[in-house]
């Protein structure tokens, strides 16, 4: 194991979340670039041996700690979170993402536990789409459309991978390059994504990449949390807001119907907090559609900045979970299809709802919807797009 250890002075103040209203400050200063050098108390990564692919690729498993013990465990293949231990209201920690235990469980079976997933997030409809005249055809692996890239996505490849460590906390930067022809894509994609957790309990990801053809790109995480703790049980309970007054209504394949629907009067409408399950059964024709919430919200947002997106809170552990992004969507997910067919770590079962997801992201099936934000990069653009889930507790 190689350890990095740096030291420094951080004070700390476990409640820094704000509430929506009182957010600005915070975003404003959130958005500042990660540094690349400098010290802090107690903050320190960690890398050792995860084990080996099919393939006989190494994967590698990074340890990122902060100074008051919020823990984040990810390693190089899929850049998968693997757990993330966050206190509570007694300053107790707990794991608040679903997975495995090891790397066996996600090679054998996983709904995208804690992943990268790209070159395209989401679902393309048919498994095509048509850029500059030309038709790219792709993998279908969700019915007849593409979800999440296809069948060997970002999720399922080895990363490169090296830890950093600075004046905004410690982290790992993954890389990949992405061949031209890639499960269909056109153009070489050469993408870094960093993890960077601060002294402020914030996981901030970045997404940075490039291209030497006009191609799609949606990056965005897929972990899958429940702020009670691994293995406690459904999600239900646990209270969401959304900053967003309209949705992408989908039709029977999950794919948007093109409309951008308000969510006012319907069971759509986080602008006020409302439990997960207060209105999941609701007699909904898209709730039946997503077996329940699996849906792309607009967000409410002026220009590309960081803007707040949603908050949760666990009201028996009191944890929270704030996520600010740069992009214009949300997918919120209810861990509709976990049936208890997979047992993940510690040996818990995941059934239904045991997790929620809020993939940041453009919209589902951009390359074929001209109304919705446009998803192409073009050589000499850069891509860029970042995320924080900014971690706290409530009284």
């Amino acid at each position: 194991m190689v350890e990095i250890e740096v030291n420094g002075l951080m004070t700390y103040d476990r409640a820094v979340v704000k509430l929506p209203a009182q957010a600005a400050g915070e975003i404003a200063r959130l958005y500042a670039p990660p540094a690349t050098s400098g010290t802090l108390q107690g903050a320190r990564v960690t890398r050792a041996p995860f084990g080996t692919t099919p393939a006989g690729e190494a994967v590698d498993l990074f340890t990122l700690t902060n100074a008051h013990g919020m823990e984040v465990r990810t390693m190089t293949y899929g850049g998968i979170i693997v757990s993330l231990k966050v206190p509570d209201r007694a300053g107790l920690l707990g794991d608040v993402v679903l997975g495995y235990d090891s790397l066996a469980g996600y090679l054998r079976t996983t709904p995208y536990f804690g992943a990268i997933v790209g070159r395209y997030g989401n679902r393309i409809a048919h498994a095509q789409f048509t850029l500059d005249g030309a038709t790219h055809h792709l993998p279908a692996n969700d019915g007849a459309n593409t979800l999440h890239g296809g069948t060997v996505g970002f999720d399922k490849v080895v990363w490169d991978a090296e830890p950093f460590w600075g004046d905004s906390g410690v982290g790992v930067a993954f890389t990949h390059t992405s061949p031209d022809g890639d499960q269909g894509f056109p153009g070489k994609l050469e993408m870094r994504v960093t993890y960077t957790l601060t002294d402020q309990n914030q996981l901030i990801v970045d997404y940075y990449a490039t291209t030497d053809k006009a191609t799609p790109v949606n990056l965005t995480q897929h972990s899958y949390f429940n702020l009670a703790g691994d293995g406690s049980g459904d999600v239900l309970q646990q209270v969401m807001w959304i900053n967003a007054g309209r949705y992408t209504p989908v039709d029977s394949a999950l794919i948007p119907t093109g409309v951008l629907a308000p969510v006012a009067g319907t069971p759509f409408d986080f602008t006020t907090p409302t439990a997960i399950g207060a209105r999941i059964a609701a007699d909904d024709e898209q709730l039946r559609r997503g077996h329940g919430y699996d849906h792309n919200f607009v967000l409410d947002r002026a220009g590309a900045e960081l803007a707040h997106a949603a908050r949760v809170v666990e009201p028996g552990s009191g944890r929270t979970l704030d996520v600010f992004t740069t992009q214009p969507g949300l997918q919120f997910y209810s861990g509709n299809f976990l049936d208890g067919s997979i047992t993940g770590k510690a040996g818990h079962v995941y059934r239904q709802r045991n997790g929620f997801c809020l993939e940041t992201q453009h919209f589902p099936d951009s390359p074929n919807q001209p109304g919705f934000p446009s998803t192409i990069l073009r050589p000499g653009e850069e891509y860029r797009s970042r995320t924080v889930f900014a971690f706290g507790v409530s009284p």
